[in-house]
């Protein structure tokens, strides 16, 4: 059978050495990859999947914020995420935000951020850092519970934005001790989960390999037939 294949967006300064793992984590999770470049609808529907990538902030014109000064933002990526999003869950197709991923599948959905979230959550661990120095804490019931568990979870942390208000039909799956939110996840189908942290560089614990997991066999479930492309090929159109 073949394997699903996953579109994969990136930022323009650093995909270059992000999607290589990304990728990765995917072909283990048993799923081909292919990097989103200049993204369509019609190239969407030639996958089976979606995972936004971490990056540059999201801009508060999306969600009504206003800006601050240590912003880096990139505003076609907005764009092009947000409609990105929005097509998938028309088209049914699961959806996997990471970091950046995470803030956009909410703002996407009619949510908004905190810009400056440690400013906001003073108590929350502040570490910049690609090492699983963080500990999150699963929200009991939560579909990221059944498929990594409910103990404590060890991740990273990069970012500097949040979720500040939930979008539709959104809720809580994770939280950092500070009571920042660390990841969100979708009440019902399709399969849409967002992590604050970047599971492509743990991928030798369990638990974060069994996120891509999840959005693999979600992809599996919902697949069509579509025109086969490499295990690592573009999506540009």
């Amino acid at each position: 059978m073949r394997r699903p294949l996953i579109a994969v967006t990136t930022s323009r300064r650093s995909g270059w050495r992000v999607f290589p793992l990304v990728a990765m984590n995917i072909c283990l999770a048993g799923g081909r990859s292919a990097r989103l470049i200049d993204g369509t609808e019609i190239a969407l529907e030639r996958a089976d999947g979606l995972i936004i990538g971490g990056g540059d902030d999201i801009s508060p014109d999306l969600y009504g914020g206003k800006l601050v000064s240590s912003a880096r933002l990139d505003p076609d990526r907005d764009s092009l995420e947000r409609s990105l999003v929005e097509r998938a869950f028309a088209l049914n197709k699961p959806v996997l935000g990471i970091c950046r991923g995470s803030q956009m599948l909410n703002v996407a959905l009619g949510g908004s951020l905190h810009q400056d979230a440690y400013k906001t959550y003073a108590a929350s661990d502040h570490y910049r850092t690609i090492l699983p120095r963080k500990t999150v804490r699963i929200e009991p019931g939560s579909r990221l519970a059944g498929l990594a568990g409910k103990d404590p979870m060890r991740v990273n942390a990069l970012h500097t934005q949040a979720v500040d208000t939930l979008g539709q039909g959104l809720q809580v799956a994770a939280r950092d001790r500070g009571g920042m939110i660390q990841a969100i996840e979708r009440r019902r189908d399709p399969f849409a989960l967002g992590v604050q942290w970047h599971p492509e560089h743990l991928f030798y614990a369990h638990r974060q390999r069994a996120i891509f997991r999840a959005l693999v066999t979600a992809a599996m479930a919902s697949r069509r037939d579509v025109p086969q492309l490499g295990q690592t090929d573009r999506i540009d159109t």
